[in-house]
């Protein structure tokens, strides 16, 4: 399911054995476009320190109850290793994250949770190779930052960055929402990450392989409406691009 994380944030977040707090916001791996952490919001409870969570303890949302089903409890999480929000997630405080879950690191294996695209179907537990690589650190954005973030066409200025569509099976980043009402106003588009040719992070800027008259006649992307894959199929075949669900499923150098 595609969900956006405007929506997600605010979600409850329901441990095994109750209730600790909700969303906040999520922190992505800014070269795989893949949801690494959620914040958590925990009011009075743990209000001395940040709380991460990475989706290998997720559950499928509910979106009727406005729940994110958290798959550990009260007492594991009081336990975590501790992190200040207000400093980059670094590579040390990952090293006693994944073992005291025993966890694989997501960056230990060929795919982009260790050994599988899902983090849900991960198998086994955390090993002393999983420690990443000499001063390796990880390369981590937050949405809330990159929000407002300009996007620019080959050929100039579109709008700029309101919100992101995620998949919350194998939590990646599917699409920017882009509002381009500085430009043509009361129309929203969707952009793929993988339309993406690089972002200025000193600019504030996201830079897209696309000329703004092929977005001007893209599909119009309504945020109350369901997002299908017959959407995604008539989004894609506008530009004449393969789905993720298609580039996914090819081997690398086919394509």
């Amino acid at each position: 399911m595609l969900i956006q994380a405007n929506e997600l944030s605010g979600y409850k977040l329901q441990a095994v054995d109750g209730e600790i707090g909700h969303v906040k916001e999520f922190y992505f791996e800014d070269n795989s476009w893949v949801i690494r952490y959620l914040v958590a919001e925990t009011g009075n409870w743990l209000a001395d320190r940040g709380v991460l969570i990475s989706p290998y303890a997720l559950d499928a949302p509910k979106q009727t109850e406005k729940i994110l089903p958290v798959l550990l409890n009260k007492k594991q999480i009081e336990g975590s290793p501790s992190l200040d929000t207000d400093r980059p997630v670094s590579a040390q405080w990952e090293s006693h994250y994944y073992p005291y879950y025993d966890w694989p690191g997501y960056w230990s294996g060929p795919s982009v949770w260790a050994n599988s695209q899902y983090p849900s179907a991960v198998k086994g537990g955390w090993t002393e190779s999983g420690h990443r690589k000499g001063t390796e650190d990880p390369h981590l954005r937050s949405t809330k930052t990159v929000t407002g973030y300009a996007i620019e066409a080959t050929d100039g200025s579109i709008g700029h960055v309101t919100d992101f569509v995620i998949d919350d099976q194998t939590w990646a980043i599917r699409y920017l929402v882009v509002a381009t009402n500085n430009w043509w106003p009361g129309k929203k588009v969707l952009v793929s990450v993988g339309w993406i040719k690089n972002i200025s992070w000193d600019e504030s800027e996201v830079r897209v392989g696309l000329t703004r008259e092929a977005i001007k006649l893209a599909p119009a992307y309504e945020e109350s409406e369901l997002l299908t894959r017959d959407y995604e199929e008539r989004l894609h075949g506008h530009y004449n691009r393969l789905g993720y669900w298609v580039e996914e499923l090819v081997p690398a150098g086919v394509r």
